[in-house]
């Protein structure tokens, strides 16, 4: 968990979605989100299914962004769902216990609740102001050290994060950063998530909280 990319079709340019996480994990990507939020299910399961191959070869958990069924049937690693989506309780019903379950959470309360229904990690943001998602409110960095305190699975840190602000995050117990156009977005994408790896262990190592 500690650099989850979060994929995004908009920063695709010149290179497929899969060149692009391919050089992710060449970077030192640690986990692979797939959001596809305008796919048909066809075209999604098959770009699900062979980057679910992909994470396989460089031993990297693969989640797929709130559809459980494009994620059970592409054997990925893991779904991530919303507050507004379905319950982790009712995913897991769905998926099983072999498929880890992450969940966006945005207080200690729905932290708690999530950990209640079954999920094994927790999304916490947004962290800074973000573009991907301009309707998302940004948080205090003691509500992330809150929700790390409060709960024993991975947390990560989303929204807004790049190099020049990951060092923000540290002291919060926070376990890694989830970005999507710090990584997305960049030129070298290999050569970027090297130095976001870098930092974000840097940061997860660091005790102090500004």
């Amino acid at each position: 968990m500690l650099l989850y990319a979060v994929t995004d079709r908009a920063w695709t340019g010149t290179h497929s979605l899969f060149e692009q996480v391919e050089a992710a994990l060449k970077g030192g990507a640690t986990c692979v989100q797939l959001r596809e939020k305008d796919l048909d299910e066809e075209t999604f399961l098959k770009e699900a299914k062979a980057l679910a191959d992909l994470c396989r070869r460089y031993g990297v958990p693969f989640f797929v962004n709130d559809n459980v069924e494009i994620a059970v049937q592409s054997g990925a690693d893991g779904i991530h769902v919303g507050q507004e989506d379905m319950a982790a309780s009712k995913v897991r019903e769905r998926v099983g216990e072999k498929m880890m379950i992450g969940v966006s959470v945005h207080s200690v309360e729905e932290a708690l609740e999530a950990v209640r229904n079954g999920a094994d990690c927790l999304g916490v943001g947004a962290m800074f102001s973000t573009s991907t998602k301009t309707d998302a409110d940004v948080l205090p960095k003691e509500v992330l050290r809150d929700i790390c305190s409060a709960v024993d699975i991975p947390v990560v840190a989303i929204g807004g994060i790049g190099r020049s602000n990951i060092g923000e995050l540290a002291g919060t117990g926070v376990d890694g950063v989830a970005l999507v156009s710090a990584i997305f977005g960049a030129d070298d994408i290999e050569a970027e998530c090297r130095e976001l790896r870098r930092l974000s262990e840097e940061m997860v190592r660091d005790g102090s909280f500004y």
